[in-house]
């Protein structure tokens, strides 16, 4: 249900064509700030927090910081959201700066991400990286596998192969997109207009998704994550509905097929970045919302 003037009014109203869910998962939460660090070193403290497809590693460094990973199953990405400094990254062979503002995907294998001057650095990876699964905060949440969550299949290689792609997240809005969207193989992520201020409570948009999770990171200002699950005829299986209270920075994890809308509620900048994993059909078949589909082709 989308006001009449929001982009995703237009999307397809189809379902998977699956039966209908009769059992269903929590949504899960992470307050970076109010948690205790998942590592720390020397001026760095991380946070790691899962979906079922997805995880995402939020490192905040005081000076220089190098991120590695040895040997990389599959791209994952980096967004340095940051208004000032760089992010150097090495890859299959290459090497590449990328300035403030930036969504990096990088190649598997081995690979460097080294913020010279320090910031905030949000990393998200496959599930399929099970170093990282097993240190994040919620993995006993997943210890069984969600239900009504599809499976990652990875989406085509590009014709010209795996390498570093690297994005200007300030793109002008445009009338008719629906915030700023990138893919890969692997993950979509999608940079939401800023909002100054309360949202609208005349303005909401409550939704479902049949068979996906949708990761909210807030990046700036706060949010009131409304969420409700489907009465079944088992009252067993019903929840109670969430209104969770989540101050940038933070995630939250929503669980398919629960109705839900997001409220941003601070008096200043507020702004989320939606994730998902694999990439969505219905943004990436509407025409111009996907600003790097030149790069990666779909199924």
């Amino acid at each position: 249900m989308y006001d009449p003037r929001d982009p995703r009014a237009a999307l397809a109203g189809a379902g998977s064509g699956k039966p209908a869910a009769t059992t269903f998962a929590a949504a899960e939460y992470a307050l970076f700030h109010q948690q205790t660090p998942i590592a720390e070193m020397t001026g760095v403290r991380s946070w790691f927090t899962r979906a079922q497809n997805f995880l995402i590693v939020y490192s905040e460094a005081e000076g220089d910081a190098t991120f590695t990973r040895d040997d990389q199953v599959d791209e994952y990405a980096v967004l340095f959201s940051d208004h000032s400094g760089t992010v150097e990254v090495t890859a299959g062979g290459e090497a590449a700066t990328a300035p403030a503002r930036s969504l990096i995907f990088i190649p598997p294998g081995r690979s460097t991400v080294r913020l010279s001057a320090g910031g905030t650095l949000v990393r998200i990876f496959t599930t399929r990286a099970a170093d990282l699964v097993a240190r994040c905060s919620n993995a006993a949440s997943y210890a069984v596998a969600h239900p009504n969550v599809t499976l990652l299949t990875p989406w085509p290689v590009p014709a010209d192969g795996y390498r570093i792609r690297c994005y200007d997240i300030d793109v002008p809005l445009a009338e008719g997109r629906f915030g700023r969207i990138w893919r890969c193989t692997t993950l979509m992520v999608n940079f939401l207009d800023v909002k100054q201020g309360p949202r609208d409570v005349t303005r909401m948009s409550p939704h479902a998704h049949d068979d996906f999770e949708q990761c909210s990171f807030a990046a700036t200002g706060s949010f009131i994550h409304h969420i409700r699950w489907p009465w079944t005829t088992n009252m067993n299986n019903w929840r109670e509905d969430d209104h969770a209270l989540c101050p940038a920075p933070s995630v939250a994890i929503i669980p398919p097929p629960s109705l839900h809308t997001t409220q941003a509620i601070g008096p200043d900048a507020n702004q989320l970045v939606d994730i998902f994993s694999p990439p969505r059909m219905d943004f990436s078949s509407k025409d111009g919302w996907v600003l790097n589909a030149a790069d990666y082709p779909m199924p």
